[in-house]
């Protein structure tokens, strides 16, 4: 990065930190507070760029201060790549492109991993991305395979893509809430190749899940375990939740995402209908805070002092402007407003970062793994990959 560039940055951190450090309140119009929320990305996102200098790690989180970078294979490798895509899809500026591609190409050999179910993550977060905005052969190839990869956690007698490889003391074919999301390569696959086996995993997964991992109030667990010889689920735990009878918040907030796409990619009503009563659960649950953004855990022992996740407000917030877009007028308004309340929650100087501060994350206030004493208030990466999202979301849903 030449000096001259060097320069413009500054000048702008500067610049916005006077703006924001001056600004007692949002404004009203949703659309500006985009606007602001992805100038703020684009000067966090450079900096970031800056300290990593064409790493080939990836920044996932910090830890007592300190940038925290993973390889390839961690499940979070391909959230900042795809940061980066919709920086050149809001702005245009082929700089975000370059480093875009960049980011991406260094977890290309994930396509072959195929000892993880987190290929969509991984994938199509970052390569998915970059093949919509610029129709690249070579990353359409690289999500093909990728799909292919993935299609080999499918077992048929059980209906679902087997989740983690780890813990066999605890589960022997092992489904968690989380897996909806890397449903959509399959689709993606499809569609490509006219091959409707990536399909038929993807439709035969969802409706596994949604017919064992939910509880008659639509909240769900975290993680069925299910007999590989018979097919049968034998044991429902929330392992990164308060208690096995408990709805950990990000755990609502994909089966949100992954249902309101699954009505998206197949047009079944049923998967619509799913979605709605999850977002019936989550926002009607006792413990929601006024200001939708969920504590880590709804059942959580110690509300009104546990944690916030921003991470799952996020999420459930790019999920709310898809799924009103599908929606009759009232239930669509209703979606639309509850989006937007979060986002503003989220561009608030309480969750929203000071330009140049927060290692260059965007949100602050996630939870990663709370039982596990991991990214406990922490910034997260994929917090600010949904987050983008949703802005962009906001956007194409309820006009510039």
């Amino acid at each position: 990065m030449s000096k001259s560039i060097f320069l413009k940055i500054a000048l702008l951190i500067v610049a916005f930190f006077t703006i924001y450090s001056c600004k007692s309140e949002l404004p009203e119009n949703p659309n500006l507070i985009v606007k602001m929320n992805m100038d703020t990305c684009a000067l966090q996102l450079s900096g970031a760029l800056q300290m990593l200098n064409s790493s080939t790690l990836s920044p996932r989180t910090s830890e007592d201060g300190k940038l925290v970078l993973v390889k390839p294979g961690d499940w979070t490798s391909g959230f900042f790549p795809g940061n980066l895509w919709m920086m050149y899809e809001y702005t245009h500026d082929e700089k975000w492109k370059q480093a875009a591609d960049l980011y991406s190409m260094n977890i290309e050999a994930e396509k072959w991993n195929g000892k993880t179910h987190d290929m969509g993550f991984k994938l199509y977060c970052s390569f998915g991305n970059g093949y919509r905005l610029t129709q690249n052969q070579k990353y359409r190839e690289i999500l093909i395979q990728g799909a292919k990869t993935l299609s080999t956690r499918f077992k048929p007698v059980v209906g679902c893509i087997r989740s983690w490889d780890h813990n066999a003391d605890k589960w022997e074919y092992p489904v968690i809430i989380d897996n909806m999301i890397n449903l959509e390569l399959l689709f993606f696959a499809t569609r490509e190749t006219g091959d409707s086996t990536y399909y038929k995993i993807a439709v035969s997964h969802a409706t596994k899940t949604m017919q064992n991992h939910f509880r008659s109030d639509y909240s769900s667990f975290h993680v069925v375990g299910y007999n590989p010889r018979t097919g049968k689920p034998v044991k429902w735990n929330t392992h990164q939740g308060y208690s096995d009878s408990s709805a950990w918040a990000r755990g609502q907030a994909w089966g949100l995402y992954g249902y309101t796409m699954m009505f998206r990619e197949t047009g079944d009503s049923i998967f619509l209908e799913h979605a709605k009563h999850i977002a019936g659960f989550i926002f009607n649950d006792h413990n929601m805070p006024v200001d939708l953004i969920p504590y880590w855990d709804y059942d959580a022992p110690n509300i009104p002092n546990a944690p916030r996740d921003a991470s799952a407000a996020a999420v459930i917030c790019s999920a709310l402007y898809e799924l009103g877009s599908y929606c009759k007028p009232a239930e669509k308004e209703s979606f639309f407003q509850k989006a937007d309340k979060i986002l503003e929650t989220l561009s608030s100087a309480e969750y929203l970062a000071k330009i140049g501060t927060n290692n260059n994350f965007i949100l602050e206030h996630s939870v990663g793994n709370y039982p596990n004493k991991s990214e406990i208030d922490a910034p997260i990466v994929y917090a600010d990959y949904y987050f983008l999202e949703a802005n962009l979301r906001r956007l194409k849903y309820k006009g510039e």
